[in-house]
């Protein structure tokens, strides 16, 4: 029985440390961990990005599959449900680091397979909603960061890519200032001005060039 780590970053700048270092805190015990670097989850399927796709060779029944969130898996509601589901039917356990979800295909009770069923729905859903918002906020802050009104830097933002991106994400899944701020290693106000303003968040970092 292995524990594999599967972890995504979707630009080069990102970096990958940091969700493994999450998954040991946690408790996880990895075994392996599998990585894509500057892969988008958006239009990019799981099967088609090139350490992604080891995963289906990799896996046997019995195996475990941590992710961060299902996010990590993907951004398309389409492709990560899917996904979830084939693992499920060769007998793969998919965990998460956040919320500790336990994805398997151990149940025959109808019941707790569409209480299961939906609740990956939903995740997934809210993992291309949020992919969504993210990129609007991106488009508007580019274009924040390049008025005319915006060209003094200001002071560099406390947060980095990476931050912004794991806020973002728990933002959506409705965790609490204080929760976040102890995830992502911030200050409640960093966190709450995120919150706030996420159109100027994303535009102090393209400011910065972060």
């Amino acid at each position: 029985m292995t524990t594999i780590l599967y972890a995504r970053v979707s630009t080069l700048e990102q970096n990958l440390g940091h969700q493994r270092t999450q998954a040991e805190a946690a408790g996880f015990v990895i075994d392996e961990v599998v990585a894509d670097h500057g892969e988008s989850g958006v239009s990019t399927c799981l099967a088609d990005r090139p350490q992604g796709r080891r995963l289906f060779d990799m896996l046997r029944k019995g195996d475990t599959l941590v992710v961060r969130w299902v996010d990590r898996l993907g951004r398309n509601y389409q492709d990560v449900t899917d996904t979830i589901r084939l693992f499920m039917r060769k007998g793969v356990i998919i965990r998460t680091v956040i919320n500790g979800m336990t994805f398997d295909g151990s149940t025959k009770d109808p019941m707790q397979e569409a209480v299961r069923d939906a609740l990956i729905a939903f995740m997934a859903a809210t993992a291309q909603a949020q992919a969504e918002a993210t990129k609007e906020a991106q488009k508007a802050g580019i274009a924040h960061a390049k008025s005319d009104e915006t060209k003094y830097r200001g002071k560099k933002p406390s947060y980095d890519r990476d931050q912004l991106s794991l806020v973002s994400d728990l933002l959506a899944m409705g965790k609490g200032t204080s929760e976040i701020a102890k995830e992502a290693e911030l200050s409640r106000q960093t966190v709450l001005r995120i919150k706030d303003d996420p159109k100027a968040a994303e535009s102090a970092l393209v400011k910065w060039g972060l």
